[in-house]
């Protein structure tokens, strides 16, 4: 089971569900304080902002970011959750959620996933960079990013509520 959440649940949401791995996805500068229930080699802290497009100052999510993840996401052996945050739960951490569930579970269509996603989440709002990167790597022929677009900007929220999404489904 993945846990989705923002900064401010983390510590909640790992106490909650008894998650013992950990998926930070923040903008330099931006501190996050490990539970101590996580082990530090179960924690994986991938830095950039959250955006799309390039610009100035500003680290775009790239190819490493996405390989990082799908290499932490590989080595979970899924007895217990792992719990994957941004600074709001919205973009970032839903992208990531959705690229590891397409990932642990190759056969799932990527619209009925999408879907999901939409329903468990009605403020997600999936970081297309990162969609567009998982999109490539796991030659999902562009199937990743239109169920995404289809989905559309999640409702305006400030905080996403945390949310947990089933990659067995």
């Amino acid at each position: 089971m993945i846990h989705v959440c923002s900064l401010s649940k983390v510590e909640e949401t790992v106490t909650r569900t008894g998650a013992e791995r950990l998926l930070s996805l923040l903008a330099a500068g931006t501190e996050v304080v490990r539970p101590a229930s996580i082990r530090a080699e179960n924690h994986l802290h991938l830095v950039m902002h959250d955006i799309a497009v390039a610009q100035d100052g500003m680290t775009m999510p790239g190819e490493e970011h996405v390989r990082a993840l799908l290499d932490f996401a590989y080595r979970w052996d899924r007895a217990r959750p792992m719990v994957v945050h941004c600074y709001a739960g919205i973009s970032r951490s839903t992208a990531s959620a959705y690229i590891i569930a397409a990932a642990l579970a190759p056969k799932r269509d990527e619209a009925e996933l999408a879907k999901t996603l939409r329903f468990l989440s009605p403020s997600a709002t999936p970081n297309p960079r990162l969609i567009a990167v998982a999109d490539t790597l796991l030659g999902r022929d562009g199937r990743m990013i239109a169920a995404i677009e289809a989905i559309g900007r999640g409702a305006d929220a400030f905080e996403g509520t945390p949310f947990e999404l089933d990659i067995q489904a």
